[in-house]
């Protein structure tokens, strides 16, 4: 049985064409927009509607097996990278998005000040800042 197939039945999910293909399309890598998932899974397969996308992105992140991310000013964005506890740095000027590990032993952000009764068991963090392109950019253009 293919990996994919397996993990999506482990899941409880039914395996079907358009989860395998959006699970291979987060497989191979980045931070992508429903848009631009749909316009890759629309390539490889006959027909999907956009509608059918957002309930397989759905699917799949309640099952633990894509990550929906939410920066501040930007759409929802879907990765295949879960349950590790990473975060994520944005570029202000490009929007571009780059996973960033916990560099502590553990997750201190896990532990805050006062958790007012929850149990914490997941930190999203989000650092801004300037791409190393857009830093070159702005040095260019202040030279």
């Amino acid at each position: 049985m293919d990996g994919t197939e397996q993990r999506l039945r482990e899941r409880g999910l039914r395996v079907t064409r358009p989860r395998l293909t959006v699970l291979e399309i987060l497989g191979e890598g980045g931070h992508l927009e429903v848009d631009e998932i749909t316009t890759q899974v629309r390539a490889r397969l006959d027909s999907v509607s956009t509608q059918a996308v957002y309930d397989v992105l759905g699917a799949l992140a309640r099952a633990g097996l894509a990550r929906r991310i939410e920066p501040a000013g930007s759409p929802a964005r879907y990765e295949a990278r879960t349950g590790d506890n990473h975060h994520h740095v944005v570029c202000r000027a490009c929007g571009t998005i780059a996973d960033v590990d916990c560099v502590v032993g553990r997750a201190p952000c896990l532990d805050p000040n006062n958790a007012v009764g929850y149990e914490i068991d997941e930190a999203e963090v989000t650092f801004w800042g300037l791409c190393p392109d857009c830093q070159v950019l702005r040095n260019h253009d202040n030279s």
